[in-house]
């Protein structure tokens, strides 16, 4: 339960030392009420206050890891429904499913297509980062040679285990422990064993059960024995159900503060559609509502390019834009005789427009000043992007000792900037580029031809 700011000031040492930033012990307490500050700032704060408070102002949803330090992944942390509330925190991440009793064929094709998937968009990489393994041979030995063989072979995906024999998910941990593996499995008959395995080895441990309601019960019996590392799967496996779930356990979690269903949850898109194409759109609603963990069958970069892009968008802080560094940006093999365009450095205009520009087969710099972050004609219309801010950009970043032309390609929805640029850069002529960036490889190839 929350406390308020006189909650709080009644755990404070009240010393009003100001070492902590604030003029009064109670000025930090309703502060820290707030969320604007950290407990940590005081350095009086007994321990049992302390722990107190953690427990108090922690989201109602966990965060939960799994992985290791190379590749370790965060889910949950939530707190709230909505992204214009204020913004997603943890992304959710896509999981493909192997068992044991496929074909030699089924899993090479499988593993091929993860190798497959790896890209940057925006300055993230791009690739699958869990591998799901469900035994259903019930033959330990089999089970951990389909494991071995896939994470030998796929180097960046953490381990699923996925049983509710504890005997075969210690075997199985126990192989894959160094990569930070997901135990899921535990259920209401060897949930006592599954704990017990998860405490051992700190993993993250997937519950399941036939139900909300039952589910509820069995992590309240998981929380009291001490274990909070936890998964949710309400075991729903249609799409109207495991939506319904998905979406009554947070409501549960930040609405009403219940913190037993306060975790994360997975959804098994593999189990709910065969076809590629519905399986896209199931894993789609799961990105948006409220699955930390997306199964599917398999991914290819029909898959990939839809889900990552709308996953990227939909988990990007909206009062950040996404921004790159301001700086020169050498396209290709360009020299000092390449032509040299100038955009904005909102991140989606500059990997757009760079990679029209690299499309065009004609080696280019690309200047980018600081326009806020913003798209061109947002950027223009706010005053950040404008003659003075692209000359400054020339001058700070030594272009004119990096090229001879002398001539600056600007996007064509800013025309009306080329006569500025020249009164702020004598010497340079200001050419009007293309409007749209799928116009670049065109106009650079004449623009090429005609200065040869």
């Amino acid at each position: 339960m929350a406390l308020n700011g006189m909650q709080i000031y009644k755990l404070l040492p009240r010393k009003n030392c100001k070492e902590c930033g604030f003029p009064t012990c109670l000025a930090f307490a309703m502060k820290l009420a707030q969320g604007g500050t950290e407990a940590e700032k005081c350095p009086y704060m007994s321990d049992e206050a302390k722990a107190q408070l953690a427990e108090a102002t922690a989201p109602p949803m966990r965060t939960v890891k799994f992985g290791t330090n190379d590749l370790e992944y965060s889910l949950g942390g939530e707190t709230v429904l909505f992204r214009h509330e204020k913004t997603f925190v943890n992304r959710p991440r896509f999981a493909v499913m192997f068992s044991d009793t496929m074909s030699p064929e089924e899993i090479e094709k499988k593993i091929k297509n993860i190798n497959a998937v790896n890209y940057t968009r925006i300055n993230e990489e791009m690739y699958v980062e869990i591998a799901a393994f469900r035994c259903e041979s019930q033959d330990k030995d089999t089970f951990i040679s389909l494991i071995k063989k896939v994470t030998e072979k796929c180097s960046k995906v953490v381990p699923m285990v996925i049983t509710d024999n504890p005997e075969i998910a210690t075997a199985a941990v126990s192989e894959c422990a160094d990569k930070g593996p997901i135990l899921f499995g535990a259920n209401e008959q060897n949930h006592d064993a599954m704990v017990n395995l998860a405490k051992e080895n700190k993993l993250l441990l997937g519950v399941t059960a036939d139900g909300k309601e039952k589910l509820y019960e069995l992590v309240e019996k998981i929380q009291k024995a001490g274990y909070r590392e936890l998964l949710l799967d309400a075991g729903s496996r249609n799409l109207k159900g495991a939506f319904d779930d998905m979406v009554n356990i947070r409501r549960t979690a930040l609405l009403s503060g219940d913190r037993t269903f306060g975790y994360p949850t997975v959804a098994f898109v593999c189990d709910m559609a065969q076809d590629k194409m519905m399986q896209l759109a199931c894993a789609s609603l799961f990105v948006e509502k409220y699955a930390s963990i997306i199964v599917l069958s398999d991914i290819d970069y029909s898959l990939a390019l839809p889900l990552f892009a709308l996953r990227q968008n939909i988990f990007t802080d909206p009062q950040r834009p996404m921004r790159i560094e301001q700086g020169v940006y050498k396209i290709g093999t360009a020299d000092e005789e390449s032509p040299l365009l100038v955009t904005v450095d909102f991140a989606l205009t500059y990997f757009i427009v760079s990679g029209e520009v690299e499309r065009s087969k004609v080696p280019s710099w690309i200047l980018i000043p600081d326009a806020g972050g913003y798209s061109v004609l947002t950027a223009w219309a706010a005053g950040k992007f404008n003659a003075k801010s692209i000359a400054k950009a020339v001058k700070e970043f030594e272009v004119e000792n990096k090229i001879k032309t002398r001539e600056l390609i600007i996007p064509g929805k800013v025309a009306v900037l080329k006569a500025d640029i020249e009164d702020e850069l004598p010497g340079w002529k200001v050419i009007v580029g293309a409007e749209e960036a799928a116009a670049l490889p065109n106009f650079l190839k004449n623009y090429q031809q005609a200065a040869s």
